[in-house]
Parts: structure tokens; sequence; C-alpha cells
């Protein structure tokens, strides 16, 4: 059984339909999994207003990592140049049509008014269309296809633009009176192509995705790829990339714009199929040297005038919190991983036990039911692991906000001297030591393990917003910290903090919406 992740728009389900359907002629059995992402849940932003790469593979990614399932569906032009550590490309399949597409409100009389109105959430999309219209208006449209199908039909638009691949695949591209075929706006890097991520170590599923590839998609989409990795675009810069193969030759077209539409650099080449080399990488360069740096500096002035990251995803709920004039980007920078616990350790009452993490209760009960935990006194660290215990298991003995004050109360209070600590991985050292220098015996049970996820990130990003020790560690992973302030959310994420940071903020509530408060509160003096 191959287990197929994908979104749960009817496009995504499309493309992971027809996967399942090409693996089990070749005699594979498959199971779709649906998972949503924060693209599908934010949709009053543009994506480039957002500042997150991966917006819609993000989840699915996570979902690999933890093993939910064994392959993820995408739609190439939205999975970021950079996979997660662990997971590949295991296959794309033979590219469909990679043009843009006008979907007219009526007909093409607008054409020959001054002004008109088009409708599109790409900044690519809207800087090639102001360079070809100047007077027309742009307005933003975000959603599935048939949300913004049912948009355009509700507003005084008079059109908007799509992916041709993506109305014909679902059955709804209106009839040729309807709509006009872009060939002269050059299409986002990959658009057109369904990629297959699956984790490198997982042999039977990319064995099985390998007979799904088509080798010249795959040649093409690279160039286009590399040629977006290099000048450092994704959904926050105007780039477009086309590369086709026509018998031995290997034809390519890059272009970077300005937001507004009114400077374009281009690059165009033609070289035989096994002279391609670096030809994205080249062609990137080239036109960074042409005074693209300027141009992707240009992008970045059109978003907000201060700009943080979060370490981890942010609600839509938390993301509005944040005042106007500071912009987020964010991207989980560790997955957590579920260990089995045996059964035998959870087979005789446990007397006194202690959680200093809401991950540690939330591995357990991945594996077993409440009523398999017997537990008579449990201690805890925080009131989000608190509320997670009494909601899943019933009365706290004792909670405390750190693990070194935890750890105090239970020397100076417990009567037995023996414990059940579950923790992760990557588990502090106070709690055990200190309560081991108080005769207390420690049975360490690991549930879950953190896996380090990050990203290199823009210096433009001057404040860090941190919700834990290990996401420290992994910032620094791909990071520095240059004049950045690290926001975090409690003492403990702070002390680590501290060793690399100048300037440490701790919010006063040891919650994210406590963080979003110390950011808004320390940008706003």
């Amino acid at each position: 059984m191959i287990k197929i992740g994908t979104r749960s728009s009817e496009l995504a389900l499309w493309q992971a339909n027809t996967v399942a359907r090409q693996l089990e002629n070749l005699g594979h059995s498959t199971k779709i999994i649906k998972i949503d992402s924060i693209g599908d849940q934010v949709l009053d932003k543009p994506l480039y207003e957002l500042g997150v790469t991966g917006v819609f593979t993000k989840s699915l990614d996570i979902a690999l990592i933890n093993g939910d399932i064994d392959i993820a569906v995408h739609s190439l032009k939205d999975v970021p140049t950079k996979l997660p550590e662990g997971v590949i490309q295991a296959a794309v399949l033979k590219r469909g049509n990679y043009n843009d597409v006008l979907i007219l409100k009526k007909d093409e009389n607008f054409f020959e008014n001054e002004i008109a109105t088009i409708a599109t959430g790409s900044l690519r999309r809207k800087a090639q269309w102001l360079h070809r219209y100047p007077k027309h208006n742009i307005t933003g449209l975000r959603g599935n296809v048939n949300t913004r199908l049912q948009k355009l039909k509700d507003n005084p638009w008079d059109g908007a633009i799509f992916a041709l691949a993506g109305l014909s695949r679902i059955k709804l591209l209106p009839n040729k009176d309807r709509h006009i075929k872009l060939d002269w706006m050059l299409p986002a890097p990959a658009q057109g192509a369904i990629m297959i991520a699956a984790l490198k170590k997982n042999n039977n599923a990319v064995d099985a995705c390998k007979e799904l590839n088509d080798e010249e998609t795959a040649v093409c989409v690279a160039i286009e790829r590399e040629f977006l990795r290099v000048l450092e675009g994704g959904c926050t810069a105007p780039i477009g990339a086309l590369a086709t193969i026509k018998e031995e030759e290997v034809k390519f077209k890059g272009v970077l714009f300005s937001p507004d539409g009114k400077k374009k650099l281009e690059f165009s080449k033609v070289v035989l199929k096994d002279e391609i080399g670096d030809l994205g990488q080249f062609a990137a360069n080239f036109i960074l040297a042409k005074g693209g740096k300027n141009l992707m500096r240009e992008t970045i002035s059109i978003e907000k005038n201060t700009n943080v990251f979060s370490t981890k995803y942010l609600s839509k709920e938390q993301t509005l919190k944040l005042e106007s004039k500071i912009g987020v980007a964010m991207n989980d920078f560790i997955a957590i991983k579920y260990n089995r616990v045996k059964p035998q350790i959870l087979k005789k009452p446990l007397n006194n036990v202690i959680f200093t993490s809401k991950n540690a209760l939330e591995a357990l009960l991945y594996n077993y039911s409440s009523e398999d935990l017997n537990f008579e006194n449990i201690y805890c660290v925080g009131r989000r692991t608190k509320r997670l215990i009494k909601t899943k298991l019933g009365i706290v003995a004792h909670v405390e906000n750190s693990a070194e004050k935890l750890a105090n109360y239970i020397s100076k209070n417990l009567k037995e001297k023996e414990v059940t600590f579950f923790c992760g991985n990557k588990r502090r050292e106070e709690l055990p030591e200190i309560l081991s220098k108080n005769n207390i015996t420690v049975n360490e049970v690991e549930t879950y393990k953190t896996v380090l996820t990050s990203e290199k990130i823009d210096p433009k990003y001057s404040g860090i917003l941190f919700y834990s020790p290990s996401g420290v560690e992994s910032f620094l992973k791909n990071n520095k910290t240059y004049n950045r302030i690290a926001f975090c959310i409690g003492e403990t994420t702070a002390t680590e903090a501290r060793i690399h940071f100048e300037t440490v903020i701790v919010s006063k509530l040891a919650t994210v919406d406590g963080v979003i408060d110390s950011v808004n509160e320390y940008f706003n003096n």
C-alpha cells in the first residue's frame, strides 16, 4: 500500500488520482490522504504578503517526515527549490500545458477601453500584465480554482488570470469565446508539471515512482528551477522561466520584472541537449549582473516596513494580530517524529510521571488511548501541557513554568524516590540532574525525536520568533544572528538565545500570542 498525500482542492485531488491510477496500472495498491496547507487556509492576502515559501507543501512535508504518508503529490511550481532534509523529488510526470490563460468576464471588448481591471494573486502575472498594459488595474485574487472562478463571476472585473493546465485538468476551461491563451506571458518555473516527493530512505516508494518519471519534463523543469533558485525568488519575486526541447535542442527563456512591470530583464539561449551544463544558473547570474540585484531589492521594498520570521507556522488569527506595518514569514524549523513506546513500559501503573512538553504527551497519545495510560500523579511544565493533560488524562498534581522549578518542587515534596520522565531526544539536563542529586531515580522514556529543519533566510528579517531551544539550534544551522532580535516564548528558550543574540525579548506570557504581543510592543516603541 502506497499512501498518497495531497491537498484537498479539486485540482490537487485530480493530480493525486492521476498518480494513483498510474501506480495501480503498475500493480501497486494506493490510498489517498488529504492534508490541507496554510496556503489553503489564508486566502485574504497575496502569497507574496505571506512571505513564505512552500505555503502549499509544508504540511505534506511534515506528513512525509512523520511517516503518515509515503509520497506527496504537488504542483511543482508550488514546491520550494530546496527540499527538506531527507525528502527527494521521486518523479515528475509528463508536463501539461504550461501557459497562462485569461478568463473573460464577458468578452474581449474591454481591450478597447483605456482602463480595465484584471484579477490575479501572482506577482509574476501582475508584473507581466502591467508591462504590456500599463494603464490597467490589477486586483488580488486567491483561493482554489473553483473559488477564483466564482469570485470572477461575483465581481465587476474584466478578467482573471489562471494556469491553463489547472482549468483543463478539471474541465473548467470556458469556451473559446470566454478565454484567451496568454502565450506571450512567461510561466512560473515548472508550471504545468506534477511532482512526486518521497523520503529518500523509502526505497519501495522511490522505486515505484521512478517508473512514472518523464525524463524530458524533468530536464526542462530542472533548468527552470535552478534559474529560480539562483535568483532567490519564490512567491515574492516576478520571475518567469520556460525550457522546451525540440529534437536535440533545448530552448530556454528567463525573465525578471520589477513589481510594477516597468522594468524587465531577459535572458534567452538555445543549446544542444547534451550541452545543457549549468544553463539555469548561468542565465540567473547573467540577469543579476545586468541589474537583477536592484530589481530584487525593489520587490522586497513592496513588502512591510518591518519584517520578522517565525520559526513555526502561525495560524491565520495569530498572523493577523501583528501590527499592519509588520510583515511576517514563517516556516517550521523543527519537526516532531513520534517514537513507538514499548507496551511493557505502560503495563504497570506509574505512580509519578513528568511531562515537560506537549510533544511528549501527544506522542504517547499517538500510540495509545487515554485509557491505556494509567498514571497516578502527573507533574508538568507549562500551561499548554497542563491543559492537554487535564483534557486527556485528568488531574495534574503540580505544574511549574520551567523544568528547573518543577525539579526543585518534586525534590522537596515527593516521598517516593522514583519518577518516569517522558521526554524527547533533545531534552534539557536540568530536571534529571536536580532529581538525581536529590537521590530520586529518573526513568527516561524517549517518546519523540526533534528533527532540525531550518532554511537560510533573508537578512531583511530583523526579528526571529523562537518557541523552544531546539528552534534556536535549528536556526543557527543555516543562519547568522547579525543584528537580529530574538523574541522568545519563555526563559528556557531565552537562555539558549542569549548565547548567540545580543538582544533577546522574553514574552510576558509563555504562549505564541504572548510572543506576538512582544513583537508588536517592541516595534511600536
